[in-house]
């Protein structure tokens, strides 16, 4: 309607013999078009949702929220185990341009007994972070998650394990196009990326001079590890890993565990130096909780502390870390493992150099672990400021 009476007064205008006011004629005529293709634009669009059935409203719905996540910053998250899967759940509502950089250092059940017989790399993490970032109907995750029972012969496999392991076999043992390809089978958002493909293994070297080799084996020792390699040492990572960190806005380092999730992606000969040299923002999530036989009584800057000495000084800008308390009676059930608290400690982060967030992240319905929803504000708060204060 606006539109109509700003064309008529357009008309109006642009009739009188001045030049001026033809001119003026002329520019509302034009700006009462645009007003009435936008207004015939939205009445059009509010119609078709209106009458469309629903599962068509839905499709709608979806294609738009494909469009406003394709428009959210490019974020690299870099771990393994559980910490980095719960991570892409929340971050896969926030940006569909994720790169999940995922260690294939595991090498305990279903994963450790597959890397023997078909001599591929651990597949167990690579799939859970598939099924975090999967688009496709719940039942499919489900089916990659399912694990098969003890009266079978496949007892202790996962069906996404084997589905990976048998479509390396097909693509003639490219594990890289055996992950994209799955990722289509699952319509994951974002990418799924091995940090590696060579077959490497985790060794630890204790303070008491011992070594341990295999991933699974370490935090069975009980001692305090002094530092980390790989074997072969001359792995190197995957070109996709590489570029994605290159052209990267965000870093994301953790949760998960220090020495078998996080690290085993870092000591990657170039891994560290590339992520050192992006100018993305390097954002490290501490744990909530030490672990057994990796972080015993650590604090908060004694995991960045192992971080830095592993790679450089330059791989973290900022660190997420919890400051709530863990009520007694969630701790019970921790005391027997000797798992505690890992300490705020603040300043001395700050005094190393990193930002500091330190906000209440906890969990503890079950688990004393992060609060997947309290991370993902915490973290999508930091990222906004930091796009704000960069432009």
């Amino acid at each position: 309607m606006l539109g109509l009476v700003i064309v008529a007064l357009g008309a109006i205008f642009s009739t009188k013999p001045f030049l001026l006011v033809s001119s003026f004629g002329i520019v509302i005529i034009i700006c009462g078009i645009t007003l009435m293709v936008l207004g015939v634009g939205k009445m059009i669009v509010s119609l078709i949702t209106l009458f469309l059935p629903k599962h068509e409203r839905e499709l709608v719905d979806i294609l738009y929220q494909r469009r406003y996540l394709e428009r959210g910053p490019k974020i690299v998250a870099i771990g393994g185990g559980h910490g980095l899967s719960h991570l892409l759940l929340g971050l896969k509502e926030y940006t569909s341009n994720i790169t999940a950089i995922v260690t294939v250092a595991d090498s305990g059940g279903s994963s450790g007994r597959l890397r023997e017989e078909f001599n591929i790399v651990a597949p167990g993490d690579i799939r859970n972070c598939l099924v975090a970032l999967a688009d496709a109907p719940a039942l499919m995750g489900e089916l990659f998650q399912f694990r098969f029972s003890k009266e079978s012969q496949l007892q202790g496999h996962n069906f996404g394990n084997l589905f990976l392991t048998a479509m390396f076999q097909l693509t003639g043992g490219d594990f890289e196009k055996a992950v994209k390809e799955s990722s289509r089978v699952l319509a994951i958002r974002g990418k799924v990326v091995p940090s590696t493909v060579s077959n490497v293994h985790l060794v630890a070297e204790y303070v008491d001079g011992s070594r341990t080799e295999g991933e699974a084996k370490i935090p069975a020792r009980n001692v305090k590890i002094k530092c980390l390699s790989l074997t072969p040492e001359n792995s190197v990572p995957t070109q996709e890993a590489l570029e994605a960190i290159q052209d990267s806005d965000i870093i994301v380092l953790g949760p998960g565990s220090l020495y078998t999730s996080i690290l085993p992606n870092l000591i990657i000969q170039g891994m560290a130096e590339t992520i050192a040299k992006s100018s993305a923002y390097k954002i490290y999530v501490c744990n909530v909780m030490t672990q057994p036989g990796e972080t015993d009584g650590f604090k908060a800057s004694d995991h960045l502390q192992a971080i830095i000495e592993h790679t450089n000084q330059d791989i973290i800008n900022a660190c997420i870390i919890n400051n709530a308390l863990v009520p007694e009676a969630a701790l019970d059930r921790y005391q027997t493992e000797k798992s505690y608290p890992v300490l705020a400690d603040i300043e001395t982060i700050k005094e190393m150099g990193p930002q500091v967030v330190a906000t209440d992240l906890l969990s503890v319905k079950d688990y004393v672990r992060h609060d997947s929803a309290k991370l993902i504000k915490a973290l999508i708060k930091l990222i906004e400021t930091h796009r704000v204060i960069k432009r």
